[in-house]
């Protein structure tokens, strides 16, 4: 069995590493460089508390689910690549600025044994840095984060590593259809075939010609800047408050981010940059005497429902990962799993049928036969 995917950002990345452990071949396309898209821009964070308060049922599952085959997934990426991707899980605080937003968050760590409300002392002892009057923060010790840029290089290698082929600077411009069924993958000069396609360009997914309109996956770009500190000694965990979250990584602080429709303008800006510094200070006074060391913008995959699209189109032998917003990196390993299996016919280990693309279309949801 050949498979086609498009795109090499982490989920195409894992999609195809796992298809090639299941003895597919596998050729990834990609417009740019591997993994220098969403993957590389992000915090790295594998949060199922910081994103998930508001989630839906199924994508709070499905990322709970993600986060627990994190730790193998961690390792075994260790083990096939010779490289570190940093993942390292050392809790997050959500800090409560008021006495109400203390309350919120104390509903719902009464309703998940993991979690745990400090006093403001408390807070302060586990990080220093935080600003005084704060009416104190919720933990959640068991969060996680991965070096993302780390992870995506590592990816790349260990794909590569198990036969597949990863072709850069391949921009596909069309998928090639008979109206039911898709039969290849056109770039500017090469026509890819293959028994099976997997659709995983992140926010450019929507701009792939030659699709009928139902089976386009409705995906749209969500810039996102995010900026990062240097100056001191950096706090130990992932901080989440005062519309920020402050991730700390070899010696520098990762804060963000904006979430902006800009269609696919990714110039920086100065008032997202002050803002978020602003706004980590508010945080932690300390940060004002720190210095900016690096501004950077991407787009993430946003869809119309807010949750991602991950499964068949209603198009025979095209699959779609995509639409992932700020979970990216957290869905990664389980997003590597499920559409895997879905190209190979079998059952999912995770619960999908909430993201599935024909949700957009008028196209019946029953799970089609195996492509292989």
């Amino acid at each position: 069995m050949k498979v086609v995917i498009i795109g090499a950002g982490v989920a195409g990345l894992c999609i195809g590493w796992r298809l090639l452990q299941a003895g597919a071949q596998v050729v990834v396309l990609e417009r740019a460089q591997p993994g220098r898209g969403a993957s590389w821009a992000a915090a790295g964070m594998i949060s199922v508390v910081g994103e998930g308060e508001n989630s839906n049922p199924a994508e709070a599952t499905f990322a709970r689910y993600a986060a627990g085959i994190w730790p193998e997934f961690a390792r075994e990426i260790e083990e096939m690549s010779g490289q570190t991707v940093g993942y390292r899980k050392d809790g997050k605080l959500v800090i409560a600025p008021s006495a109400d937003q203390y309350a919120r968050l104390e509903a719902r760590a009464a309703a998940d044994p993991g979690l745990s409300m400090l006093t403001a002392a408390e807070a302060s002892l586990l990080e220093p840095l935080l600003r005084a009057g704060i009416a104190g923060a919720m933990w959640d010790p068991v969060e996680a984060r991965v070096d993302n840029r780390a992870l995506t290089a590592a990816l790349a290698h260990v794909f590569v590593r198990a036969g597949g082929v990863l072709h850069t600077n391949e921009t596909v411009v069309r998928i090639e259809t008979d109206g039911t069924s898709v039969f290849g993958a056109r770039t500017p000069f090469v026509l890819y075939e293959g028994d099976a396609y997997v659709l995983a360009a992140g926010a450019w997914t929507s701009l792939i010609q030659g699709m009928p309109a139902d089976a386009l996956p409705p995906v749209h770009p969500v810039k996102g800047e995010m900026i990062a500190l240097s100056g001191g000694a950096s706090p130990t965990r992932t901080i989440w408050g005062d519309d920020v979250y402050l991730v700390p990584r070899a010696g520098r602080l990762l804060v963000g981010a904006t979430a902006t429709d800009d269609g696919f303008d990714t110039s920086l800006t100065d008032e997202a940059a002050e803002r978020l510094l602003s706004n980590a200070v508010d945080l932690m006074p300390a940060l004002e005497t720190w210095s900016l060391v690096e501004h950077w913008a991407s787009l993430r995959p946003g869809s119309p429902d807010g949750l991602p699209i991950l499964g068949p189109s209603v198009l025979d032998r095209l699959f779609v990962a995509s639409g992932q917003f700020r979970n990216g990196i957290l869905f990664a390993p389980a997003i590597g799993e499920v559409v895997c299996a879905e190209v190979l016919g079998e059952e999912p280990a995770s619960d999908i049928a909430a993201f599935d693309p024909r949700r957009f279309s008028n196209a019946t949801l029953a799970k089609p036969g195996s492509v292989g």
